[in-house]
């Protein structure tokens, strides 16, 4: 039997070990046949299921180890839920092995419904959730978005894009272009003031429910820089918007985060630079990462968003003069071709 089927038959048997229990502890009713189909999956080794019975929908995490870890998402729930955030009431967990039953934010991500009729709305309700997460105090323990993490972060695109999937390797003087720009990545987010950081605040991890948005996918939470959740939010992995507009709603964001009292930068040009080259560090690490999962996870299809990043890139090295040598690197490697 695949080891997957195994895990399966263990969170069956799970559930029905505490169903019943938390159905009269819920004053739920009697417990009726159910049916338990795959909600989704996502780029780690997570996987989620809706269990369902009649009206009743209940999401599980099946976060096998000891690849994932489920403390960290019970942990960052609990800390968001204090800021009226919604985020998945956790309903029972068996931490040792990996499974937590969950409130059922709906079936609709923000990816599902958005579009240039109601953007304007969807975005204004998730920068509204964004604000409340990101004036929480930085009291409870989470780890810190220092130059260890952004390097191994930033490195991920040679190692697995670079090397693994072009099959290439750095040259001298291109290696040297890359130390440069790197290190020009990594201390523009140190000098952003902190915040906690959602790390892929992004439609897809955005749910279509009421209150709105549902917000998912945050056990990777840190404190580090201010602009980049909001980055993360408007230069998706999976859709694009028209730079004009983009640009217009981080200067709407900018004038709410400073009226909040979040330490955002002073100047909005200084806010837009950091936001841009935030930007280009992220990029480089999701290209890295689409790499990998395609390489050392098979999962091809991930790696048909890359352009989507390069294309990102390319927007950001042609207003800021600084990124001129990574236009030059990436120009020597074939993925873009840089204007002059």
């Amino acid at each position: 039997m695949p080891d997957e089927d195994v895990r399966l038959k263990q969170l069956e048997n799970w559930l029905a070990e505490i169903l019943p229990q938390l159905f009269v502890s819920h004053g739920w009713g009697a417990l009726a046949p159910a049916t338990l189909t795959a909600a989704s999956s996502d780029a780690s080794f997570r996987r989620y299921f809706r269990w369902q019975c009649g009206a009743r929908s209940l999401i599980v995490m099946d976060a096998p180890p000891p690849q994932e870890n489920c403390e960290p998402f019970v942990k960052v729930a609990q800390l968001l839920a204090q800021a009226q955030i919604n985020v998945p009431q956790i309903l029972a967990a068996d931490i040792e092995h990996g499974f937590l039953l969950l409130n059922d934010l709906g079936q609709q991500t923000y990816l599902d419904v958005i579009n240039p009729d109601n953007a304007e709305q969807l975005f204004k309700d998730a920068v509204q959730a964004l604000l409340a997460l990101q004036q929480l105090p930085m009291e409870t323990p989470l780890p810190s978005y220092d130059e260890a993490l952004l390097r191994r972060e930033v490195e991920l695109f040679p190692q697995w894009y670079v090397q693994r999937h072009l099959g290439r390797e750095f040259d001298e003087q291109q290696q040297a272009q890359w130390q440069r720009i790197s290190q020009l990545l990594i201390d523009s987010a140190l000098a952003q003031p902190k915040v906690l950081v959602h790390r892929d605040f992004m439609p897809r991890n955005l749910m279509f429910s009421a209150p709105n948005p549902g917000v998912l996918d945050f056990q990777d939470a840190v404190y580090g820089p201010v602009s980049y959740d909001i980055t993360s939010l408007y230069k998706d992995a999976f859709l694009s918007w028209p730079e004009v507009q983009v640009q217009q709603w981080l200067r709407q964001y900018w004038q709410q985060a400073r009226a909040a009292g979040i330490p955002v930068q002073e100047d909005l040009d200084a806010f837009l630079r950091a936001s841009d080259l935030m930007g280009v560090q992220r990029h480089l690490k999701v290209i890295g990462i689409f790499a990998r999962i395609c390489h050392r996870d098979g999962k091809p299809r991930y790696l048909a968003d890359v352009p989507r990043f390069f294309a990102y890139i390319e927007t950001v090295i042609a207003r800021r003069p600084e990124l001129a040598e990574l236009g030059q690197l990436l120009t020597s490697l074939n993925t873009v071709q840089v204007p002059a």
